[in-house]
């Protein structure tokens, strides 16, 4: 082959400059390599943008240099040698973007040392100051460190007077308390005898309450068997009244047969006679009798005009006599074996009822009702214990101690007494007020000591005493 100019185009031209271009790709490569490795952000970008416009450029002058050749012995070696021309131009393009690649890099190297010098003289600077802070403030510290101590120790001393004074000034308070204790014992030893003065005098009362109650109990069984004995009377009165009346409607029963039979009174009377039963009295009395046999015809006529003798006449005739005896009157005083219960005990029992449902609200509310409804009842004191009991239950101890004081107080001859100072002692024991528990135990204990609360109480406090 022979090139424009006249010099031969051989295959080993070509793939000698193929070779140039190859070495020149690879120092270019190389010094892409290297500005990668410098860490310069902008200019890596720059050469990698570069790099691929180079490679992209390459492969088009491959791909047309392939054509060039595949079509140079035809009709395009002087396109070929244009493009030969164009391609030793890029690559004279490339050494010089080479050339100014290496001297960016070299201007690189030295801002990179120039910043490393930088950076020592920086930590060395800051090192220094870290040095001379650190001096200045362990300085300080020492220096807090006796301001703190001298204080410390003007403050033990402070403290230490003021809780000599403190302790001085709680002796003489704790002195005066004690006496006002003491005083105010001595003065509850003297209400507590005065109380058991009256103890002893409700006992006596209650002595003479029971014997009286007796008395009337014996009353009321007198009352009860004169009372069974009457009714007894009755009964035997009516037995007899009513045997009377069924023999009486027997007889009028046998007379209506007769007279629709058409029989004479005679057979009639003596038919009678003999279905009738045996009567207690007799029909007739004997004057009666003779008279009657006296005044009736014989035979089937008599004064009657020869007719059958009336139903009524016959009925009069054959009646007997029926004695009723009038009960015995009852005692004005006399009281039914089976009486209705009291309205209050009726109320009592339904509320109490609640109560032992644990239904505590409605108890609670049944009990206030009770006790405005029926103060002075029998049973209020009881009442009134109970509706403590609900609010002990629910856990508000200091409103079932109120409503346990009230029985003491309303009620001091009533048998919850006793149980309403106990079940006080032990909601102060829920309160943690252990010295006013001991008092209550010791007073069931003194006042009741034959109440099976004192046994109880007795308990409590031998528990309270060993510590548990």
């Amino acid at each position: 082959m022979w090139s424009v100019i006249g010099w031969p185009i051989t295959t080993k031209t070509v793939m000698h400059s193929q070779a140039i271009r190859k070495g020149r790709m690879g120092a270019l490569g190389t010094a892409v390599l290297c500005m990668l490795t410098v860490g310069c952000v902008a200019q890596q970008a720059d050469l990698r943008h570069t790099e691929q416009k180079l490679q992209e450029e390459v492969s088009q002058v491959r791909a047309r240099q392939g054509q060039e050749i595949a079509t140079l012995r035809d009709h395009d070696l002087p396109q070929v040698r244009g493009e030969v021309e164009r391609a030793l131009h890029l690559a004279k393009q490339v050494e010089a973007v080479q050339e100014d690649l290496k001297h960016r890099l070299v201007q690189l190297e030295q801002y990179v040392k120039k910043l490393d010098a930088d950076q020592a003289a920086r930590y060395a600077w800051i090192q220094k100051s870290f040095d001379t802070q650190d001096t200045k403030f362990m300085a300080k510290v020492s220096e807090l460190s006796r301001a703190v101590e001298t204080t410390v120790t003007a403050m033990k001393k402070d403290v230490i007077e003021a809780v000599q004074r403190t302790n001085e000034t709680l002796a003489k308070r704790l002195n005066e308390r004690l006496e006002e204790q003491g005083r105010e014992t001595a003065s509850q030893q003297q209400q507590l005898n005065q109380v058991s003065e009256k103890f002893v005098q409700f006992n006596q009362a209650l002595t003479g309450f029971r014997e009286a109650l007796t008395d009337l109990h014996e009353q009321v069984q007198q009352n009860e068997q004169a009372t069974s004995k009457s009714l007894e009377t009755l009964s035997q009165n009516v037995q007899v009244l009513t045997s009377r009346v069924v023999e009486q409607d027997r007889r009028l029963e046998a007379l209506v047969r007769i007279v629709e039979s058409g029989r004479s009174p005679t057979e009639m009377l003596q038919q009678a006679a003999k279905s009738a039963p045996p009567s207690t009295e007799p029909l007739m009395h004997g004057s009666e009798a003779s008279r009657t046999e006296e005044q009736r015809p014989e035979g089937r006529e008599g004064g009657n005009g020869g007719r059958l003798p009336s139903v009524a006449t016959m009925a009069e005739t054959t009646a007997p006599s029926i004695t009723i005896v009038p009960p015995k009157e009852l005692p004005s005083d006399h009281v039914p074996a089976k009486a209705e219960p009291p309205r209050d005990r009726t109320q009592y029992e339904k509320v109490k009822a609640l109560f032992d449902q644990g239904n505590f609200k409605a108890a609670r509310e049944g009990f206030v009702a009770f006790l405005s409804e029926y103060p002075n009842s029998d049973l209020a004191p009881n009442a009134r214990y109970w509706l403590g009991e609900t609010y002990y239950r629910e856990n508000d101890y200091q409103k079932a101690i109120e409503a346990y004081n009230q029985v003491e107080i309303n009620y001091p001859n009533s048998e919850k007494v006793p149980d309403a100072i106990f079940k006080k002692g032990l909601a102060y024991l829920e309160l943690k007020d252990r010295e006013r528990a001991e008092l209550a135990f010791k007073q069931v204990i003194s006042l009741y000591p034959k109440s099976p609360q004192a046994g109880k109480a007795s308990g409590r406090l031998s528990k309270l005493k060993s510590g548990r």
